[in-house]
């Protein structure tokens, strides 16, 4: 016979109990929370599992608030560098109305001074700020003016040459900024002539008409430049490449003074020289549009086109300028071509981040979520099971041998 206690009866109802009552209060936790899981001891394996999705989630969160600053800084740039080209395409209609015989000095003066507010806009725009108040084009020295002007009063690069990236998802970054140097500064200059800087005494005649008639003969020399030495005794002019000191295969070549002539696929016409004098043909220098607009504006204040020398020079100017311009608008052009590339880039990413983020939302939604039908049945069943053990257990607590004497 196994005896039983009245304190054994006591402890096991209460423990029933609890238990009872903790089901209870469990099952109410989650239709209050909406949460199947509200702590580990719920479901170790689901808890887990949930964790590891919510950090995921937040990885994935991390990685779209960096996607979103990377499309508005590259939609940014984008809009300035459309807002560039419309201001150097405005300036090469002025330079073609510049190259007009007939303008007057008057009419030139004119030109030069939209020209110059045109200018004053094109530095605003290369100097535009992001929301945080940095320099879009400065590179890394966001804090510095893209461009300012020197003691000349010319408009020169103040950043470095830095590139940020940010990084948009595991191990794939974008570029978000590009310096302002190579959009703006390091562009190719149209080929010209002057007098070579190293003769003493310079040369006493003039280079002008100089033009590229045939850019595949020009690629065998270019970047490098070109001396050309005139013999007016033999009619000849030999030239070499600057950089190295070696005569150019067509070297020498016949010349006729104020006569057009031809080398390394530049035509160029040389006039009032002197025996010996030195010219150079620049092939491969940079300049930036900046200093291409301030040399218009600077011919078009002070060269006097009354002497067939200003008005060659004149021309020269118009000519270089116009190539000149055309190769800065290339420049940006080029640069938002690859800014779309970057952007199709980010937009791709979004898209698969987004897609990320709602298949784990799914599948966390699925662990920790609760079946309310389920709860709210699971609630009312236990209610029910917990009413009928405390009543159960309120009548055997009453029992006594007294009962039967």
């Amino acid at each position: 016979m196994i005896r039983i206690s009245s304190q054994q009866i006591f402890s096991g109802g209460i423990s029933r109990l609890q238990d009872l009552n903790s089901s209870l209060n469990q099952t109410q936790e989650q239709i209050s929370t909406g949460k199947r899981v509200n702590k580990p001891s719920d479901d170790p394996v689901a808890a887990a599992r949930i964790l590891k999705l919510d950090q995921e989630l937040s990885r994935i969160e991390t990685y779209q608030r960096n996607a979103g600053l990377a499309e508005n800084r590259l939609q940014q740039e984008e809009s300035t560098l459309a807002g560039s080209v419309d201001i150097i395409q405005r300036v090469r209609e002025l330079t073609v109305q510049a190259g007009n015989g007939s303008l007057s000095a008057n009419d030139r003066k004119s030109i030069s001074s939209e020209m110059k507010e045109r200018l004053g806009q094109l530095a605003e725009i290369a100097n535009t700020r992001d929301a945080s108040g940095e320099y879009i084009f400065s590179g890394f020295q966001g804090t510095t003016a893209a461009f300012a002007k020197d003691a000349s009063g010319s408009w020169v690069y103040q950043g470095d040459e830095g590139q940020r990236v940010l990084e948009i998802d595991d191990g794939v970054t974008v570029p978000i900024s590009d310096h302002g140097k190579g959009i703006y500064s390091s562009i190719p200059a149209a080929v010209a002539g002057e007098i070579d800087p190293d003769q003493t005494p310079p040369a006493t005649g003039r280079i002008d008409g100089v033009r590229v008639i045939d850019n595949g003969e020009l690629a065998s020399v270019a970047p490098d430049d070109i001396t050309l030495t005139v013999d007016t005794a033999a009619g000849e002019i030999t030239a070499v490449n600057r950089r190295t000191g070696v005569a150019l295969p067509e070297s020498p070549i016949s010349f006729t003074s104020g006569e057009p002539f031809e080398i390394a696929g530049i035509q160029a016409t040389i006039s009032d020289e002197a025996d010996g004098d030195q010219f150079v043909i620049r092939a491969g220098e940079k300049q930036s549009v900046f200093a291409t607009i301030e040399n218009l504006i600077d011919g078009l204040d002070n060269i006097d086109k009354g002497s067939p020398a200003g008005q060659a020079a004149y021309e020269d100017l118009i000519a270089s300028s116009l190539q000149n311009l055309d190769n800065a608008q290339e420049s940006i052009v080029q640069k938002q071509t690859e800014l779309g590339g970057r952007m199709n880039a980010v937009e791709s990413t979004q898209s698969f981040l987004e897609d990320s983020s709602v298949y784990s939302e799914e599948i966390r939604s699925e662990l920790q979520d609760v079946d309310y039908a389920e709860a709210i049945s699971n609630l009312s069943f236990q209610s029910f099971v917990l009413q009928a053990a405390q009543q159960s257990f309120a009548q055997v607590s009453r029992l006594s041998l007294f009962d039967r004497l």
